[in-house]
């Protein structure tokens, strides 16, 4: 028995959509990749299945008449609930590749030299790290999971503290040597600093007498860039707890000053409720809250690295280059959407 959807133009649907975000026929063409003599022939197509104008043709200029407004919302909202309910199936498969998506920084210095002990309880599973600090739609991605650096709201999704962060101070040993331990509170204009906008001086020293000399400082617009600028012996730098402790390992950097500031933002394990009941998801989310656990704070290590028996071999780094990594941006503007 012929069903209610037989005759429904559903693909005269979507460019009737293009047509009316784009109120031009070859621009609607070009998004479609189709000719815009086949947009024309879907639009009346539709037009006729409906029997009312739904665009005012004068030239190369269109206009939507009352009807396509009043068609349109109702047609964006499907086409969209239509597209996530196929990402949603797309993600639900068992099989295939866990894709997490986190800051650059974060994947190079602390995540990465893990992996091997997340490759080694959970063999089968294939990673795929993508790197971005935008925002993040689940219903238009092929993610799982994002690790995100915030503070927790992110709504209608499963969003769980697993890693907490502070800032120190830190220059390579011989500008520790050539200039001093630099204190909280002491005037910094004699040291020679990076800036950078995620870890500002201003929130190591305050006083306004200085605030010509930070604004001076050079700055690095990424986490691990600055890091590298400081082992060369550029800068002291003002840096966040979980990406330094491996440089103040190696003894390529060294703490210079005494005390921890809570750096106001932490790690979040983050994806939609549902995506949980997923093992791959699941194990993952288990594995990396352990992980953290055993992650000491700068409190619990007295303000020094970790203590050796949790340090990462050499080795871990190398064996996680066979994990494959893919870099990259997902936007959205869903209420689904997380932000670093």
């Amino acid at each position: 028995m012929p069903s209610a959807y037989d005759r429904l133009p559903l693909g005269a649907l979507r460019v009737f959509e293009a047509v009316a975000a784009h109120l031009n026929f070859s621009a609607a063409a070009d998004a479609l990749n189709v000719t815009p003599a086949a947009v024309s022939q879907q639009i009346k197509t539709l037009e006729a299945y409906i029997q009312v104008p739904l665009f005012r043709r004068n030239g190369r200029r269109v206009e939507i008449t009352e009807e396509g407004l009043e068609l349109l919302p109702p047609v964006r909202a499907g086409l969209e609930q239509l597209e996530a309910a196929l990402q949603q199936i797309k993600q639900h498969r068992r099989a295939g590749p866990l894709q997490v998506t986190t800051i650059s920084s974060f994947l190079q210095i602390w995540l990465l030299p893990r992996i091997r002990s997340f490759r080694r309880k959970y063999p089968n599973i294939d990673l795929r790290f993508h790197t971005s600090r935008d925002l993040v739609d689940f219903s238009r991605t092929t993610n799982h999971v994002a690790i995100r650096l915030g503070r927790g709201n992110y709504p209608n999704l499963h969003s769980e503290k697993f890693l907490d962060d502070w800032l120190v101070p830190v220059a390579s040993p011989d500008l520790i040597k050539q200039y001093g331990m630099i204190e909280r509170g002491s005037n910094v204009s004699k040291y020679p600093l990076l800036e950078s906008g995620d870890e500002p001086w201003s929130a190591w020293s305050e006083t306004t007498a200085e605030a010509a000399w930070l604004a001076r400082a050079p700055s690095i617009d990424d986490s691990a860039g600055l890091l590298t600028a400081a082992e060369e012996g550029l800068g002291y730098v003002l840096a966040r707890w979980t990406l330094v402790t491996r440089a103040l390992q190696r003894g390529t950097l060294r703490l210079a000053g005494k005390g921890a500031l809570p750096y106001g933002l932490s790690y979040y394990f983050v994806c939609p409720k549902n995506f949980l009941a997923l093992p791959k998801v699941a194990q993952f989310r288990e594995w990396i809250l352990a992980v953290a656990r055993d992650f000491p704070g700068p409190d619990a290590s007295g303000g020094a690295p970790p203590p050796p028996s949790t340090r990462q071999d050499a080795s871990s780094a190398a064996a996680s280059t066979s994990t494959p990594v893919r870099t990259g941006s997902h936007t959205g503007k869903r209420s689904s959407a997380v932000r670093r």
